[in-house]
């Protein structure tokens, strides 16, 4: 039998490092990977699935008491949404859930399952909560990478703030902060390019790669020229089918998606331009990457003459007169390389911005909203090179491990000292001199690099002297005698080594004006759109509506700010977000650094446990306070112990409520709070719940007896009241009456008519008429808004050979559809418009009755059954799919389409009422004479239904060619148009949603630099095998003439 190990670490008898570590280990062995200290909980990654975040688990961990389930992320999630809600003793207020650890810790992961369960918590049954939790993988796939440490790393950080109104959400917001944009075009040995770039190469069918001008994926330099084996390459495919249904699910267009996705292949084959000398000393592409150079600028939809030429020189206005400055090979590479890296965190904001456009809470501006914020920032790092994004990284986290201290010590230890209450302090490793050393102006480390990146000349060992000159004195700073610029910081988690090569231009970020000029009047919408917009101070891209065609705008001024000063201001922001808020700390820890399950390395434990503060963390939970209620919170919630009704809400009546119970461990505060202590709190909650069960069993025996004694009143005064009635005497008999005469009928109706009659109802109000009128008015105005909305955007979507699928049914009702299908087998489905909303209705024979999903239409234009998490292209797509994956939360699969039931009539309320009101003479009946006796035939059954429900979208009493209506010009017009579409439809492949795709604007240029790429690439192979072919003749040769 195991060991039952304590769940909350601030219970241990016996508190130091060999214990805590025990504890730890022994969960781990047995699969415990949480646990509490406190309300805080530590994560231990484990490297492998369990079954522990189930629908069955979750459900458990609803409104649950603390105590009364193991430690569990969903229990962290719980307690930050009641709390939110003020159901937890305190009033509403926002909370933020800060998750911190090295990088492989699984602070990732952690995210995605605290953003389930609150889902989960504020079901509302809208698609909302589907949206958002499409979020992450999106992000994940262009922001997060494989690191030597972490196969999936994220390479950028992340604050989900979730807004709610009372309990449903009602939006998101992402903050993103600073994206390892180096890695697009270098990577150390052991890791990758982003995900999206695999999943692209893996995921995207041979005739799409021909349409985006993507090849081997070996043969791209920004990938190292590696790939995937079989399992991986399989993997990714799946992946990308789930990026693909995210950006359906959020609502991107598809012509977004393909413009995206064509700037991620010009990318890629930007990194394969290469340059070189000629005998002039001028500067030219190379002739292996032509073809590449026109491959690029058709898929950015540049000239290639002018992308060239931004290529190998810099253009300059001075005094009004263009100066060009060529480069040479070194400043080309360089300037190719800021163009990928600056393209790809461009995509990579927009999509941010996108999905925050999209998530926007859709209330009125003066609604207050509460919130939950999620933070999932890159962790700790410590690589054998260190770069500046490690500097920055490692910023952030000592920002986190500040936050976390000011919280548990600082805040915490400042209050009981207020309080009057005695106290030994708690010493902590405080991280503010750290702090002090990046952040104070004007001679902190980031100042310093703003001050050396503002002169042209300057160089990163410059950089380096000044940090040695200013803190060569300062204890958390070494100076590293070395040739290449290096220097040392000691921070919380350790000493890190940095190498400052770079850091003077990954600061400075620059783009050339002529760079920047040439892609804002692109012929692709997104790549103009992005080099037009704005940069805010916290790093943050703002697009623009219109497009602009100049470069002088104040993108300038904005710009000027570097990327330290940027991401020093977002991290100002987001500890102001998160000081206002109530937090929650989830920490998470790294077992080894194998990454393997079932392995934990008691050192690389241990020394996360002491740099995260924790030994410190579970000594002040132990002995502290944890719950502070005010005076009259307490006092309302307790006075039952009390049974004083008119119990006043001071001091005086909390001391007498604690007195009662006799109960220690508790102190007073002098500024109307009452500190509970939370070591003793266990054994306090138990004698709180005896009283409280003493008490209410008392009162329960007190009503019993009190309702027994006003029964027995009730049956004293009822014996009572029958003896009174009761006669004196026996009742005297008295005398019969006569039989009654017949009267004149005069005299009966006078009669009947002062007979008692029923109460006549009184008249209805002109108030309530009206009311039912216009309800009637609103009702049938609904419909007939989804008659124009299915007419106008739905008909050609679903007409398949002149004709709707056989399990189409109209629109009816949803009593006419369980009809249909009352006596179907299970399975049985089929699909309706809904008569008061824009959509369809998929109703379902269930085992026990009808079920009706709501089908939802998207901005974007995708189907998606409300609650699922998948986008489906067309209606048909989605039944398609659904006869093979079952519907949630039944898992109920599509079997069989119902059908029409008669064969001479329509079966539908809508369609009886379209022919009844037809007349012969109508156009519909004319032409219905007018066809050959073979063809009205054709009109029964199903054919006959099918026709008639084209005809159901008519206006009532119009004609069946709206082009008879039409003026001469618009006639023309419109057959113009339907041959335009004719074309379309002749050259299109076979499209399910009847819509023509979307195309890069420059695809034909794409299609002929791959054909010229592969051209050089068989020359070269040709040539490579002839000379090994000739070498091979001069060899035997050689070997002939020496025998």
């Amino acid at each position: 039998m195991e060991e039952k190990l304590p769940e909350d670490l601030a219970n241990l008898s016996e508190l130091d490092e060999k214990s805590l570590l025990e504890v730890l280990t022994g969960r781990f062995t047995q699969n415990l990977i949480y646990t509490y200290i406190g309300d805080i909980l530590v994560a231990i990654n484990p490297f492998k699935y369990l079954s522990i975040y189930v629908k069955e688990v979750s459900e458990q961990y609803k409104c649950h008491e603390k105590k009364s389930l193991p430690p569990h992320i969903f229990a962290v999630a719980d307690r930050a949404y009641q709390s939110m809600l003020g159901h937890l003793a305190t009033g509403p207020k926002n909370q933020c859930i800060v998750i911190s650890g090295e990088s492989g810790a699984g602070k990732t992961e952690s995210t995605k399952l605290l953003l389930r369960h609150i889902m989960e918590l504020c079901k509302a049954n809208s698609q909302l909560e589907q949206q958002i939790l499409q979020v992450n993988p999106l992000l994940e796939a262009f922001g997060n990478a494989q690191t030597v440490m972490n196969d999936n790393s994220s390479r950028f950080g992340k604050y989900i703030q979730l807004r709610f109104q009372n309990s449903s959400v009602k939006g998101a917001k992402i903050n993103e902060y600073l994206l390892e944009k180096s890695r697009v075009v270098h990577q150390d040995e052991g890791e990758q390019n982003f995900h999206i770039f695999y999943f692209m190469l893996a995921g995207i069918s041979t005739e799409d790669k021909e349409i985006y001008g993507l090849l081997d994926p070996t043969r791209y330099r920004y990938l190292n020229g590696r790939f995937g084996k079989e399992d991986m390459v399989q993997a990714w495919r799946l992946k990308y089918a789930e990026v693909c249904n995210a950006m359906d699910m959020v609502g991107f267009e598809e012509q977004e998606k393909v413009d995206m996705m064509t700037i991620l292949a010009g990318i890629l084959s930007l990194g394969n331009i290469a340059f070189e000398m000629t005998d002039s000393d001028a500067l030219k592409v190379s002739e292996a990457s032509r073809g590449w150079l026109k491959a690029t600028a058709g898929q950015f939809g540049v000239q290639e003459e002018d992308l060239l030429k931004s290529l190998t020189c810099t253009t300059s206005v001075t005094r009004g007169e263009a100066i060009q400055r060529l480069h040479n090979q070194q400043q080309a590479e360089d300037a190719r390389d800021s163009i990928a890296k600056v393209a790809y965190g461009r995509v990579f904001g927009w999509i941010v911005s996108k999905v925050n456009e999209l998530l926007a809470p859709k209330v009125d501006c003066d609604v207050e909203l509460n919130e939950i914020g999620i933070l999932d920032i890159f962790g700790f790092e410590n690589f054998a090179v260190n770069r500046f994004e490690q500097l920055c990284i490692n910023l952030a986290n000592e920002q986190l491990q500040y936050f976390f201290n000011h919280h548990i010590f600082l805040m915490e230890q400042k209050e009981y000292k207020e309080e009057g209450i005695t106290w030994e302090t708690i010493t902590y490793k405080d991280n503010k001199p750290i702090l002090d050393l990046f952040l104070t102006k004007p001679i902190g480390i980031l100042s310093l690099l703003d001050e050396q990146s503002a002169f042209p000349q300057a160089t990163d060992r410059d950089f380096v002297d000044k940090l040695n000159s200013k803190f060569k004195t300062a204890p958390n700073f070494e100076v590293v005698r070395n040739h290449t610029p290096l220097f040392t910081i000691v921070h919380y988690a350790g000493k890190v080594q940095y190498n400052a090569s770079g850091f003077l231009e990954k600061n400075r970020d620059t783009i050339p004006a002529n760079i920047r000029e040439l892609f804002i009047n692109s012929v692709t919408p997104l790549l103009s759109v992005l080099f037009a917009a704005t940069i805010s101070r916290t790093g943050t891209l703002m697009p623009r509506k219109a497009k602009l065609q100049v470069a002088d705008d104040n993108f300038n001024s904005t710009r000027k700010q570097s990327v330290g000063a940027q991401f020093k201001h977002s991290l100002a922001v987001l500890m102001e977000k998160m000081f206002a808020a109530s937090p929650h700390f989830v920490r998470c820890i790294k077992p080894n650094r194998s990454k393997q399950p079932d392995q934990l390395d008691s050192k690389l434990v241990m020394d996360q446990l002491r740099y995260n503060g924790l030994m410190e963390t579970i000594r002040i939970r132990r002995d502290g306070f944890s719950w502070r209620p005010k005076f009259r919170e307490f006092a309302e919630r307790y006075n039952i112990l009390l049974l004083k009704p008119d119990l006043l809400l001071d001091k005086t009546s909390c001391m007498s409520i604690l007195n009662s119970t006799e109960l220690s461990g508790w102190k007073c505060g002098v500024t109307y709070m009452l500190v509970f202590n939370n070591y003793r709190a266990r054994i306090c909650r138990r004698r709180y719940l005896a009283l409280l069960a003493e008490i209410r069993r008392q009162r329960q025996a007190q009503r019993e007896r009190e309702e027994r004694e006003e029964e027995e009143e009730r049956r004293r005064r009822l014996e009572l009241e029958q003896e009174n009635r009761r006669p004196a005497s026996p009742p005297v008999p008295l005398p019969r009456k006569k039989k009654p005469e017949p009267r004149p009928r005069s005299v009966l109706s006078t009669i009947l008519k002062a007979a008692p009659l029923a109460p006549v109802p009184r008249p209805r109000s002109k108030l309530f008429e009206a009311t039912d009128e216009e309800r009637m008015k609103e009702k049938q105005l609904k419909k007939t808004n989804t008659i124009r909305w299915f007419k106008e955007m739905q008909v050609r979507k679903l007409t398949r050979d002149g004709g709707f699928p056989s399990w189409f049914h109209g629109m009816i009702t949803r009593r006419r559809a369980e009809d249909l299908l009352i006596d179907k087998p299970l399975g049985c489905f089929l699909v309706r418009v809904g008569q008061s909303r824009e959509g369809f209705t998929l109703t379902y024979r269930g085992a026990d009755r009808c079920r009706h999903y709501m089908v939802e239409m998207q901005s974007n234009g995708k189907y998606v059954i409300l609650g699922e998490d998948r986008a489906h292209s067309s209606l048909t797509d989605l039944v398609q799919y659904h006869t093979q994956v079952g519907i949630k939360p039944f898992m109920e699969l599509l079997t069989l389409p119902c059908g029409q039931m008669c064969d001479q009539e329509p079966d539908y309320e809508e369609l009886k009422a379209f022919t009844s009101s037809s007349s012969p003479s109508s156009p519909l009946s004319a032409s219905a004479v007018e066809r050959p006796a073979e063809d009205q035939d054709m009109d029964t059954g199903s054919h006959k239904v099918h026709l008639e429900m084209q005809r159901l979208f008519l206006l009532p009493g119009g004609n069946s060619n709206p082009e008879s209506h039409k003026p001469p010009v618009l006639k023309r017009i419109s057959d113009r148009r339907r041959r335009v579409e004719a074309t379309q439809m002749e050259h299109k492949d076979d499209d399910p949603t009847g819509e023509s795709r979307p195309f890069p604007r420059l695809y034909p240029s794409i299609r002929l630099a791959m054909r010229e790429i592969q051209q050089i690439q068989q020359h070269f192979q040709q040539s490579q095998d002839q000379i090994q072919v000739s070498s091979g003749k001069a060899l035997s040769s050689w070997k002939r003439t020496d025998a």
